[in-house]
């Protein structure tokens, strides 16, 4: 005996369901472009409501040769002696710091020596090992995402933004990410080439205030004292 459903209802609830077909998400408007930080992260990576990363200052400015009375004074005043004496050595590690590998300290020392030698025996000044140290700027600036500093002889500009607005002539030039870019890389050139000590000072005590020395390890140790 076959038995009816007078409850048109009930009959519907028996009837399987159809799912509802999602519509896939709208695509990205075409041309749309991202733009980057110093570190190379798009702006969208900037925070939850995709605002862009904020370039920082650097920790202590350019001609703060004994860095600032606080719990590195002493580590600035080291850097400002081995910038004055031993660029070498205080540029190799700035650049072990920067997390390269093993013999990073040792190459790159050798390196600028003797372009500091021969700078000095041929034209009577460091003109050849600027040329080769304002990359560690570079990398110092769009790993910790800072702000270019321009130097001229006699004059500092607070950034190359300050610059574009301060030229009418540059602001359009700057206001696109990758020329502001490579004119921020030209900024580097020009600090380690009219202040040299003072550029590679400057990078040293904001290495070290930011980043441990690669060869300290503080890891703890498990003592066994059988007498316990």
């Amino acid at each position: 005996m076959i038995r009816t459903l007078q409850n048109p209802p009930q009959l519907l609830r028996l009837l399987p369901r159809r799912r509802k077909k999602q519509s896939p998400p709208p695509p990205p408007p075409q041309g749309a472009a991202y733009g980057w930080t110093a570190d190379g992260l798009p702006l969208g990576h900037g925070s939850v409501m995709g605002e862009p990363l904020r370039r920082s200052q650097w920790d202590s400015s350019l001609f703060a040769c004994l860095g600032r009375n606080d719990e590195f004074c002493s580590s600035d005043l080291e850097v400002c002696l081995l910038g004055s004496f031993a660029p070498c050595v205080l540029y190799g590690g700035n650049v072990e710091r920067l997390g390269s590998g093993p013999g990073t300290f040792a190459n790159h020392c050798l390196a600028y020596s003797g372009l500091y030698l021969i700078g000095n025996s041929l034209f009577g000044w460091n003109c050849l090992a600027p040329w080769f140290s304002y990359p560690s700027r570079t990398a110092i600036r769009r790993k910790f995402n800072l702000r270019g500093k321009l130097f001229l002889p006699f004059q500092t500009l607070g950034s190359c933004e300050a610059l574009g607005r301060s030229c009418g002539c540059c602001g359009s030039f700057v206001e696109d990410d990758m020329q502001r870019e490579q004119c921020e890389s030209a900024c580097d050139l020009a600090t380690h080439i009219f202040c040299h000590a003072c550029a590679i000072c400057q990078e040293g005590r904001e290495l070290r205030r930011r980043l441990t020395h690669p060869g300290f390890n503080a890891q703890p140790v498990l003592v066994y004292d059988p007498s316990w």
